[in-house]
């Protein structure tokens, strides 16, 4: 009998351990040959897929040309996920065009560009603010006269971004009084795929509602404070109250229409008001989110949403009951204490720094052994990098970390922010020969 094809289009090369998992599930539960598409494949990608296409899904004719190399197979194709920002709307069509059930792809372009969600906001401004959704002001800019205008009308300060661009690069909060030539140019690099400025939202905490189909969760996202809002840590359960679990709750499924989100799966990023009352989207995303937040599920509601993705692709997903938690976790963001170079070679041999500041973290909180636990750590890269104390995106972090925390003598969020601080001294322990400080520019 010839194999059913689960077709994967895209993915984030930071993500190739998630697609390992999805690629394992599927052939193990539904028998599948693994068909990846991909732009400039490497033979990592080789390495997890039966198959690999070299195609770009940014590609102007994706989908036609996706569907010609793919058509003679159509019979086979059961199944299809789209795992990657860049291909959202043109990886539905593709999709779509080989007759695999997937979300809409015509309202998919809304997950993909900022500029184009907020079009669509702005076209049901009425309805969502009727809901407590606030609906930011938003304009695209292609030069410094327009930043200056739109600082102008937004004296309270405000964001510009790079219109379609993921973890956090380019992202940079002006304030009253910021030079703002210097806040173009930090934008400058993204200028051909488009720049926004948006209104400042003027609510302090973070969330995402995440999870896959109709199964939804909370997550609470810790950023940095200052001009670069990076996210420094993901947190699971979310700490909220039932009147604020409503509101995000209410907000992240407005995002989740408004993209064509209804199978599979959502990460949408939402700011929620000090009275828990009032919610803006900053972005939604048909994808997993990212930091690990699948598998911080995993550890603290016992389900793997993973496996569910391809069970949902290919029919056969189970009912999903109630997520109740079992503990608490974490994904963290570990940095250095000064602009460097680095590299993980620095390290003094058998050193373990991550283990070390868990450990110390433990101990000033008084936690008993097995309270506070890894789950897992990561370089960030192998490679030499000039890395920035106060990171400017997500990729100006050493290293992240996963921790599991049990029992109630502590609170996650405050334990985040002890072992980022112990992680500082611990590498510096670590740390074979002080390497190179950075000159200031």
């Amino acid at each position: 009998m010839t194999r059913p094809i689960l077709l994967i289009v895209d993915y984030n090369l930071s993500r190739i351990d998630e697609v390992r998992h999805l690629r394992d599930h599927a052939r193990h539960r539904h028998g599948a040959t693994v068909v990846l598409i991909r732009a400039d494949p490497t033979e990592a990608d080789h390495a997890i897929a039966d198959e690999v296409i070299d195609l770009d899904p940014l590609r102007d004719g994706f989908a036609e040309m996706g569907e010609k190399l793919l058509g003679h197979r159509r019979e086979r194709i059961r199944a299809g996920i789209v795992f990657s920002d860049n291909a959202v709307r043109s990886g539905a069509e593709l999709l779509e065009r080989l007759g695999v059930p997937i979300d809409s792809p015509q309202l998919a372009e809304g997950a993909f560009s900022k500029y184009r969600y907020r079009l669509d906001e702005s076209r049901t401004a009425d309805l969502l603010t009727a809901q407590r959704i606030m609906v930011p002001d938003f304009a695209e800019i292609a030069s410094l006269e327009q930043l200056r205008d739109f600082a102008r009308a937004h004296s309270d300060g405000f964001v510009v971004k790079p219109a379609a661009e993921g973890n956090n690069r380019g992202v940079v909060v002006v304030r009253p009084g910021d030079d703002l030539t210097a806040a173009f140019a930090e934008v400058l690099p993204y200028l051909e795929g488009g720049v926004i400025c948006e209104e400042l939202i003027p609510y302090r905490r973070e969330y995402s509602f995440d999870g896959l189909g109709s199964l939804a969760f909370l997550t609470e996202k810790i950023s940095a404070r200052g001009r670069y809002p990076v996210e420094i840590a993901q947190v699971l359960p979310a700490g909220v109250a039932e009147h604020e679990r409503a509101t995000l709750e209410r907000a992240g499924r407005q995002a989740n229409w408004l993209v064509g989100q209804c199978d599979g799966p959502f990460h949408n990023e939402i700011k929620l008001s000090d009275d828990g009352l009032s919610a803006a989207i900053v972005e939604p995303n048909r994808r997993p989110g990212g930091m690990k937040i699948w598998s911080l599920a995993r550890w603290v509601y016992g389900i793997d949403l993973h496996h569910r993705w391809i069970d949902t692709a290919f029919g056969t997903a189970a009912g999903a009951g109630w997520l109740v938690p079992g503990c608490s976790a974490a994904t963290v963001m570990l940095g250095i204490g000064s602009d460097r170079s680095f590299a993980p070679d620095d390290l003094a041999s058998g050193t373990d720094p991550f283990a070390d500041a868990v450990q110390a973290t433990a101990e000033q909180f008084g936690l008993a052994d097995g309270d506070l636990a890894v789950t897992e750590f990561s370089w960030l890269s192998p490679e030499r990098r000039e890395l920035h104390a106060v990171a400017r995106d997500n990729a100006d972090f050493a290293a992240q970390g996963g921790i599991v925390l049990r029992g109630d003598r502590a609170d996650i969020r405050t334990v985040v922010h002890a072992l980022r601080e112990a992680w500082l001294d611990t590498l510096d322990r670590a740390l074979a020969l002080p390497a190179p400080v950075r000159k200031a520019r």
